[in-house]
């Protein structure tokens, strides 16, 4: 699906049931633009409006401040596609599953998060370039993480490590480590470095048997 029309699904997800107009979503599809090339503190509202092809003027009708547009574009993409729903869909397609061996659940939940940030990437890349600056958008992930997944995920570690496929780490440790090395192969191909020629397929099948090789008992 073209991002184009992806991020108008996704502004058109507003859990609020609320009815964009044709200019407002030119201003929203312009801002998430323009936020994702420079950084919302780098953007001016003036780039927006020349960029969406309206006045100034038009943008404060709407919103009171760039603060709020931006928490326009966020809204939808965290209360639908992060919020409790998608949680518990998430947690369904990905733990709740049984699986054979350590690596079948592995590739289950890296190409689970490939996918996620394969169809969002610009608001993903919006949403981690400014969550440390607003605490109204990292909060609801902390909670969501915490009440949500946290235990599932959990409950899958200890699972492996009592059928020794993985080793005695503490569990948190271990999560971290999953977490840590997924994330940081999506955010290099898809937001720090999306102009290199990456084979996606390649790039995830190492990261799997990275995280495979390195967290095996050692016999």
């Amino acid at each position: 699906m073209p991002q184009s029309d992806s991020l108008r699904e996704l502004l058109l997800l507003d859990s609020t049931n609320r009815k964009y107009s044709e200019k407002q979503l030119k201003i929203l599809e312009a801002a998430i633009d323009t936020f994702s090339e420079k950084g919302f503190a780098a953007t001016s509202t003036s780039e927006i409006a020349q960029k969406a092809g309206v006045a100034e003027g038009t943008i404060f009708r709407h919103y009171k401040t760039k603060k709020d547009l931006l928490i326009s574009i966020v809204t939808p993409f965290m209360t639908k596609l992060l919020g409790p729903m998608f949680a518990k869909e998430f947690v369904k397609e990905v733990f709740d599953i049984s699986y054979n061996n350590f690596e079948q659940f592995i590739r289950k939940l890296a190409y689970n998060r490939y996918e996620f940030v394969k169809n969002h990437r610009i608001v993903v890349k919006i949403l981690i370039q400014e969550i440390s600056f607003h605490d109204e958008l990292k909060e609801p992930f902390i909670e969501l993480f915490h009440d949500q997944i946290y235990p599932k995920f959990h409950e899958k570690i200890i699972y492996f490590q009592t059928k020794t496929e993985i080793v005695s780490l503490p569990a948190d440790t271990i999560i971290r480590l999953i977490i840590n090395t997924i994330v940081g192969t999506l955010l290099s191909m898809f937001l720090l470095l999306p102009e290199k020629n990456w084979e996606y397929e390649q790039e995830m099948e190492q990261t799997i048997q990275f995280l495979v090789n390195g967290l095996k008992v050692q016999s």
